[in-house]
């Protein structure tokens, strides 16, 4: 229901309309707006939600289905059984006789286009009609816009507290609005995540579904689970109970990997560097992983046994160690020359310490890269970001000193060229 659209769906002929009521009133409510719009009144059926689940297991979906939830005692539940049969790009309006604004909301968030409460009357219905065109009719992707890779990069704190988080929301944020690209945040730290705090969304209940649930996941979840942070950027989070712990194996994370790659142009993941210990395949099709560490001693250690442990279990991921929180004047904890002596390798950029974009950040709702254009915080991760998104043919980042110059060329040459979100649904080019 309100999936990514699809060409190769489209070509398949399709009602433009149906419906499925629970009463004589809401078919006679209901036949006048048909006539007027143009479409059968014999697609006008009998039998409420139940029907509809029946019919369209069998049926191919109409372009608009109107279903009435008047019957269900469960609609929510009832509603995410007709999204098992309904085929993706069918826009949704349900009906229903209970005035509960968390019922629309919940409905919503599951997928339906809009939900009138009973009875209507025929400008609501013309209105309600009205959206599910505009919807439907939306402009697509073009066939003829080249692909870019998928690039999938993971964001690493080598210590809790260095601000990995605020660098994953940041790159994703910008990922989207500098360079163009469709984005999906997967933040995986399950209870304390602050993915969606950072952008000021609530998170939903997604991820501890799909946790819940694995077999559930698949295109349609995720057009149904994902939070819209805008047109570019998507966030899957979540806010689980501290008291009910979430059991996995890791498969859900992985197939929400597998699910975010054919849907997005890019996946940023906020992992938690627990997560290597208890899932390492998560990081098996991850093209970059950004380190983000503190000039500590303690970091210094922990940015070693990462980058070991990378070498040894995800060889093909490009390592980019960013230095986080770093003061620009004053005593530090150690020097960057003494920690790049320590880790055995340079430091790749240093963001510096600024409480006002920090506090302006937290205040508006923003991420820190948006709070803080201008300064030097946002110069250092736009150019994070630059070369990130340098992804070259084969699937890997260019190095820093090309990266600049292809994202900026990359820029020029797709300006305005992605308008949607999700883009068509295709396979990812090999690495």
């Amino acid at each position: 229901m309100n999936a990514p659209w699809s060409p190769s769906r489209s070509a398949v002929a399709r009602d433009p309309f149906t419906a499925f009521v629970c009463d004589d009133l809401t078919a006679d409510s209901l036949r006048p707006i048909a006539v007027e719009l143009g479409w059968a009144t014999d697609k006008i059926n009998k039998g409420g939600l139940r029907n509809a689940v029946q019919t369209l297991s069998v049926s191919a979906s109409p372009q608009i289905l109107f279903v009435d939830l008047s019957e269900s005692g469960d609609p929510l539940n009832d509603i995410n059984a007709l999204a098992e049969v309904c085929e993706p790009g069918t826009v949704v309006i349900a009906a229903g006789q209970v005035n509960d604004v968390r019922l629309f909301r919940d409905l919503v968030a599951s997928g339906i286009q809009d939900y009138l409460l009973k009875p209507f009357s025929p400008d609501q219905l013309r209105d309600a009609f009205a959206n599910a065109q505009a919807v439907f009719n939306a402009p697509r992707h073009s066939e003829t816009v080249d692909e870019r890779p998928h690039m999938m990069a993971a964001v690493i704190g080598a210590r809790g507290g260095c601000g990995a988080s605020t660098i994953a929301t940041s790159i994703a944020w910008m990922t989207g609005d500098r360079v163009g690209r469709s984005t999906a945040l997967l933040d995986l730290d399950i209870h304390f995540g602050t993915g969606a705090l950072a952008l000021d969304l609530e998170p939903g209940r997604g991820l501890t579904d799909a946790i819940e649930n694995p077999s559930r996941i698949d295109g349609l979840f995720i057009e149904r689970a994902m939070v819209k942070a805008n047109d570019k950027l998507a966030i899957l989070s979540a806010e689980a109970p501290i008291n009910q712990p979430m059991l996995t194996d890791g498969a859900a994370f992985y197939q929400l990997q597998e699910e975010m790659r054919m849907a997005f142009e890019t996946t940023i993941i906020d992992l938690p560097r627990g997560m290597l210990v208890q899932h390492p395949h998560l990081m098996q099709d991850v093209q970059v992983t950004v380190i983000v560490t503190e000039l500590t001693l303690a970091s210094a250690r922990d940015v070693i046994r990462i980058l070991s442990w990378i070498k040894s279990n995800a060889p093909q991921t490009g390592v980019i160690v960013v230095a986080n929180r770093v003061m620009t004047t004053g005593p530090t904890e150690m020097s960057r020359k003494d920690f790049e002596s320590s880790i055995e390798r340079k430091v790749d950029y240093i963001i510096p310490f600024d409480a006002k974009v920090v506090t302006q950040a937290a205040k508006l709702g923003k991420t820190a890269a948006e709070a803080g254009k201008g300064s030097k915080v946002g110069a250092a991760i736009t150019e994070l970001v630059d070369r990130l998104c340098a992804v070259g043919e084969d699937g890997t980042p260019v190095a820093a000193g090309d990266a600049a110059k292809k994202t900026k060329a990359s820029l020029l040459g797709k300006l305005g060229s992605f308008s949607s979100m999700i883009p068509k649904k295709s396979k990812p080019k090999a690495n």
